[in-house]
């Protein structure tokens, strides 16, 4: 029963992601913390997303923009490196919270300004964006759709951003993978409940996918924004505890 409710979970915030650009972890997060421990968040949360983003390289990969993704490459490695081996010695209620608030400002600044270009992105500026967001996602497992504002700035939609994350996204995960083994808090049961999310994603990816070829790119910001917005609240929400002791 456990598995039955986690694949359905992951079902659907795999489709969710696909079709709003990302985020489905923040939908598995809470799931996996109140099902197996908080301790198996980060391993279970990055073999999911590794398989299911693999698939998603069959879907997209001529739109993956190899520009973006090189640039982004050394910082994702060093990132997700260190990020992996600071996981015991991070606050990680206060680092969610500090994601959480930069999403809900990263929205404001999106639907108070100028819709169609909030600020300037240049492609070498991915290099420190990678760093920040693979260290991060080393430590809580996903930084959820923290990135998706500087994809759309640079002008990257639908096919294109979700291309692109995957191939980053990939990539840090196999390092990460490695560290959590390393380390030993990649046990055989984790790896199992991984490969049920990544499992999920098949038949979420397809019919995500064919959404999303049906969506302008109007539309796709849009939604995107709002999940942005309700990837920023959930944090927060989660972290309710430690904002009252604040």
């Amino acid at each position: 029963m456990p598995f039955v409710v986690l694949g359905m979970v992951s079902f659907l915030s795999w489709f969710v992601s696909m079709v709003a650009g990302g985020g489905s972890p923040l939908v598995l997060i809470p799931l996996v913390s109140f099902m197996y421990g908080a301790q198996a968040v980060a391993p279970v949360i990055t073999t999911g997303m590794l398989l299911g983003n693999i698939q998603r390289l069959f879907y997209f990969w001529q739109d993956i923009d190899w520009e973006v993704t090189l640039w982004q490459l050394p910082g994702v490695i060093i990132g997700s490196i260190l990020g992996a081996f600071a996981l015991n010695y991070i606050n990680l209620e206060g680092l969610q919270i500090v994601i959480g608030i930069a999403l809900l400002l990263m929205v404001a600044n999106y639907w108070f300004g100028n819709q169609e270009n909030t600020f300037n992105l240049k492609t070498w500026q991915f290099l420190p964006l990678g760093f920040g967001n693979s260290f991060a996602s080393g430590l809580i497992g996903s930084t959820g759709p923290i990135m998706n504002p500087a994809y759309i700035n640079y002008g990257l939609l639908k096919e294109a951003m979700v291309a692109t994350k995957a191939a980053n996204i990939i990539l840090a995960h196999v390092i990460k993978l490695c560290a959590y083994a390393s380390l030993g808090t990649l046990s055989k049961e984790y790896v199992i409940y991984g490969v049920v999310i990544g499992a999920a994603a098949i038949p979420a990816n397809w019919l995500g996918q064919w959404v999303l070829s049906r969506m302008s790119n109007d539309l796709f910001k849009q939604v995107t924004f709002i999940f942005i917005a309700v990837s920023g609240v959930l944090m927060l929400w989660q972290q309710r505890q430690f904002l009252m002791v604040w």
